[in-house]
């Protein structure tokens, strides 16, 4: 049905460019409000300024009753000397904090703002700046209470203000009837029966539609094509995805455009899809959405990720270290060339690194690639000879094994690589690849991943794309983990190496 669906959107004719309205659709009950609420810089500027205001006064109170507490406790006759203390030392935290807060992009707009994981790792971060710089001046401390102390009670107290600030902020744009513009997506009848849900809603307005089916339009712009649903992404909120059978390549493209315009996408479930796990529920006034987040490790999540990689590169390294003396020696007595060679390699984001491995082929070995397409034995984007004429006798033996990719460790280290995720594709094979593809490239490429684990080469390209959207859906630290214990049979059984 999806390339039934993909064929039928090729060939609706591309609606007329979509002409705006001159007011904003989104003002409603109540006129002086609703007209603040449209300058859009004020609106803005409003919201930096509040929520910077409520973090500020949260961590002021927070070390305040830190050293309050502890006053109580040791010296409850200086009770009142706490309030100087809290001011001598807050400024500097609240400087930090603004900083770290910013870079963490939790004053962005409601959509985009991280969750509480986010201002849980920032405060983290705002902990240990101010501890080091404190040593660092040669403060002395009979205890580190001040710092954990003022910490537990910032994360009490900076995301209770914002949660505050939340729910008072979306009553006043409700009771300005501030609605978001929503596109609908998807075949004509789903399009229709979404639309009708949201006419009692006071949240989202159906703004417009992209159908993958001819249809009569019962008040919404038709915004004609995917393609061209792009030009219009400064006047829309959200998307709104309304087919359950839409094709699984152009909900990607479409997906990453949005997201990376910060448009937010919600898809209107089935009810199979009802009964999912592990997806985020978005409750609706008139219809429950699902919410599509970019897959992008931030956060704690970040933060753990690369406790992760960084502590166990170190230990694979002690490990593997005598080994890896032994290869090099190996390399540079069975030809010559360098032991060590640097495949430039798109990586997060698409941005080339230096990926390291050690030199399993002859000098020029890249100039023979082209003479040699027309042996490639691997589907899609990938570039694969079993028995490739470049390859040296000890590359042979490294390549078996996986050893020649022990180097990369040392990438995991620089932070260009991750110990489990996508695995990073020569320029030549990420120039070949589809759009909805690079979506892998949200994150650090990996040293093993599941493709590895699964099958290997013996999988088509596509499908090994599909294993990389799985792990960054499903990622955990204990999935890290067993991946990584995975890796080590399939490799001693060398099950698709290549």
């Amino acid at each position: 049905m999806g390339n039934g669906l993909a064929r039928e959107l090729r060939e609706v004719k591309p609606a007329e460019p979509v002409e705006l309205p001159s007011r904003d659709v989104r003002a409603g009950s109540v006129p002086m409000l609703g007209g603040l609420l449209r300058f859009e810089t004020l609106r803005r500027g409003g919201r930096v300024v509040t929520l910077a205001l409520l973090d500020v006064l949260g961590m002021f109170m927070a070390i305040w009753t830190a050293l309050a507490i502890k006053t109580l406790v040791v010296s409850p006759d200086v009770l009142g000397r706490t309030y100087g203390q809290a001011k001598d030392v807050a400024p500097l935290a609240c400087l930090v904090m603004l900083l770290l807060f910013a870079r963490s992009r939790l004053y962005r707009e409601r959509a985009q703002r991280p969750g509480l994981a986010t201002l849980i790792s920032s405060l983290l971060q705002v902990t240990l700046v101010i501890a080091l710089y404190a040593v660092i001046e040669g403060a002395d401390f009979s205890s580190y209470y001040v710092f954990y102390g003022s910490l537990s009670f910032a994360l009490i107290y900076i995301p209770s203000f914002r949660f505050l600030f939340e729910r008072v902020s979306g009553a006043l744009l409700r009771a300005a009837g501030y609605r978001r513009r929503a596109v609908l997506v998807g075949s004509g009848s789903h399009i229709d029966a979404v639309a009708h849900a949201l006419r009692d809603s006071s949240e989202i307005e159906p703004f417009g539609y992209v159908s993958l089916t001819p249809r009569t339009s019962d008040g919404i712009r038709d915004f004609g094509t995917l393609a061209g649903l792009e030009r219009h992404f400064d006047s829309i909120d959200e998307v709104l995805i309304a087919d359950p059978a839409f094709p699984q390549e152009q909900a990607v493209d479409l997906v990453d455009r949005c997201h990376r315009h910060g448009i937010r996408v919600r898809v209107a479930p089935s009810t199979m899809e009802i009964l999912m796990d592990r997806v985020e529920f978005v409750p609706g006034q008139s219809l429950p959405l699902f919410e599509l987040k970019p897959p992008v490790f931030e956060g704690i999540d970040f933060v753990v990720k690369r406790t992760f990689d960084f502590v166990g590169t170190l230990v694979i390294l002690m490990l593997l270290s005598p080994v890896m003396a032994l290869i090099a020696l190996a390399v540079r007595l069975d030809s010559r060339g360098a032991v060590l060679f640097r495949s430039m390699r798109p990586g997060i984001g698409g941005r080339p690194f230096a990926c390291l491995k050690f030199r399993t082929m002859r000098e020029g070995a890249e100039g023979m690639q082209d003479g040699l397409e027309e042996h490639n034995e691997a589907g899609g984007a990938i570039f694969k000879i079993r028995s490739d004429p470049r390859i040296t006798r000890v590359g042979a033996f490294l390549r078996r094994w996986s050893l020649d990719e022990l180097p990369q460790l040392f990438n995991v280290l620089r932070g260009e690589m991750s110990l489990v995720g996508p695995r990073p594709l020569p320029q030549r094979d990420y120039d070949r690849l589809e759009g909805w593809h690079r979506k892998r490239y949200l994150v650090l490429p990996g040293l093993t991943g599941l493709w590895q684990v699964s099958g290997r080469s013996e999988l088509d390209f596509d499908e090994l794309v599909r294993l990389d959207f799985l792990y960054l859906e499903r990622w955990s630290v204990g999935l890290d983990l067993t991946i990584l214990l995975k890796t080590v049979p399939a490799v001693v059984k060398s099950h698709g190496a290549w």
